[in-house]
């Protein structure tokens, strides 16, 4: 597709809200919803299946959707890996191999609406109703999520505290519920008229407001170790997020890194994980 009509499109979907809501703040704000949990992409690649059909381990049900399950088996702690959007269990290849190569035992899985798993839409509440599936089913004592999976891993901490997990990971992750909103709103060009309702319609749907949903909340009374990696330069969640959750996460720690951009998939990086793991 053109890079105009890239640019085009959403400002198009924007437009047509704005003239929605003068007649249907509800359905606006609806619309709205359902375009910003949309999936578009992904799926399973082809340079991707081989890694992942070899590791294959099994489909959970939950609701509506199969959930698709990895094993890389190994004899010590089990380690649980929690993608961002619009990715899958692929993302984290690299890390896998040095978890392998340190013997740990990793269990992975595709989100809703990604990789293998079925699908169209994801949000927040839905990947951490999927995390708590895995976490009960599996008893990892580690947690490590990139980008919307680490968001969701803390989040899922501060509604589902439990024992087994003692150390959590994020890498590139935002924290800020009202941040991602306003980004959205400013992509689409939609007016604060349709902003308000989709607010409206979040607090009706999941009884939390947009400024309630924050990362930097859900950590207060987490005490569990954890590592935060983040990017000064990156350009998908923001470097501020991490560093105002590490300010309100006791026993954590922050990594702050430069040139490596959102993915930080950098051998230097899953090494400080693994190191992190053992310790």
């Amino acid at each position: 597709m053109p890079v105009f009509l890239q640019k085009l499109i959403p400002k198009l979907i924007g437009f047509y809200f704005n003239i929605v809501v003068w007649f249907s703040p509800k359905k606006a704000a609806y619309k709205a919803f359902l375009v910003f949990i949309k999936v578009r992409k992904g799926r399973v690649l082809p340079n991707q299946k081989a890694f992942l059909d070899q590791a294959k381990l099994e489909v959970l049900s939950l609701d509506e959707n199969e959930i698709q399950v990895y094993n890389w088996s190994g004899t010590k702690e089990t380690v649980l890996l929690v993608h961002g959007w619009e990715s899958n269990t692929w993302r984290w290849h690299k890390l896998i191999e040095k978890l392998r190569q340190a013997d740990f035992n990793i269990i992975a899985f595709d989100a809703p609406a990604h990789g293998y798993s079925s699908g169209e839409m994801l949000h927040v509440p839905l990947y951490a109703e999927t995390v708590q599936q895995v976490l009960t089913k599996y008893e990892p004592t580690v947690a490590i999520g990139h980008s919307m999976g680490g968001m969701t891993v803390l989040y899922n901490e501060s509604i589902h505290p439990n024992d087994t997990i003692e150390k959590i990971v994020t890498i590139g992750s935002p924290s800020e519920f009202h941040e991602i909103l306003a980004h959205y709103k400013k992509l689409l060009g939609f007016n604060k008229k349709v902003l308000t309702a989709l607010e409206n319609l979040v607090y009706a749907k999941f009884k939390f407001t947009v400024k309630e949903f924050s990362s930097s909340k859900f950590v207060e009374s987490n005490h569990k170790k954890g590592l935060l990696f983040h990017d000064k330069f990156d350009i998908i969640a923001p470097y501020h997020a991490s560093v105002d959750v590490h300010k309100h996460w006791i026993n954590s720690e922050f990594i702050s890194t430069e040139g490596l951009g959102h993915s930080m998939h950098q051998d230097g990086v899953n090494e400080k994980i693994v190191s992190f793991l053992e310790g």
